[in-house]
């Protein structure tokens, strides 16, 4: 049973939410309304996954994914909201946000995001991935990327990973495509972690654009 604690004012949405997770006996989950109850609460109980709404009058996602994350570094959260997040994407990214879900998405979607972050996977909307290209385009260091560049190099198969990491597949997809078992996906995606010194697949993608280490083609087509 996946754990989940669904922080949103909104009571009747999270209502509509909790039956809708529930229904497939996979999910537990615990609703709260007041953000300022939340630190205290996971000092006594332990999630496996916090849905956060991003917009609350007492204190943002953000502010809150940010205090949960100095004290849990490990703890798992997605970003659960109505509204566009477009101008704050990149500030959750890196506070350390696992993904996003659409109160509008359906009901197939948002257990697959779920399910995914719960496997150890970042889910990013595809339109949002490439704000976030654009932006360390513009900010980074041309000659840090020459100098770099030379001693960073990944072999066919982990390029196929990672084109499909940016199609945002699962591991066990991955592992389904290019029939290798999951515990090989799971060691080839550490190898290439390593390699660019990196620790998540969010940041491993920046990485590999940076440097032209995948086909852009391969992952926007």
């Amino acid at each position: 049973m996946i754990k989940i604690l669904l922080i949103d004012d909104h009571i009747g949405v999270a209502q509509g939410t909790k039956a809708i997770l529930e229904k497939s006996n996979k999910m537990g989950v615990t609703i709260l309304s007041c953000c300022k109850e939340v630190l205290n609460h996971l000092k006594h109980y332990e999630y496996d996954l916090l849905l956060l709404d991003l917009y609350m009058p007492e204190l943002n996602g953000m502010e809150l994914s940010k205090m949960i994350l100095r004290e849990s570094p490990d703890q798992k959260i997605i970003i659960y909201t109505g509204f566009d997040i477009s101008v704050h994407f990149n500030l959750l990214v890196e506070v350390g946000v696992s993904g996003f879900i659409s109160k509008s998405s359906t009901e197939e979607h948002m257990i697959k995001v779920i399910e995914s972050v719960i496997e150890g996977d970042t889910i990013i909307p595809t339109h949002l991935f490439k704000q976030l290209r654009r932006t360390e385009a513009n900010t980074f260091n041309i000659d840090k990327l020459e100098d770099t560049i030379r001693d960073i190099t990944l072999n066919e198969r982990e390029q196929d990973i990672l084109a499909g990491v940016a199609e945002g597949m699962t591991n066990r997809e991955l592992s389904a495509k290019l029939l290798i078992s999951q515990r090989a996906v799971e060691y080839i995606l550490t190898g290439v972690y390593n390699k660019l010194g990196v620790k998540s697949r969010t940041e491993a993608l920046i990485k590999a654009n940076r440097y032209s280490l995948i086909s852009m083609k391969t992952i926007y087509e």
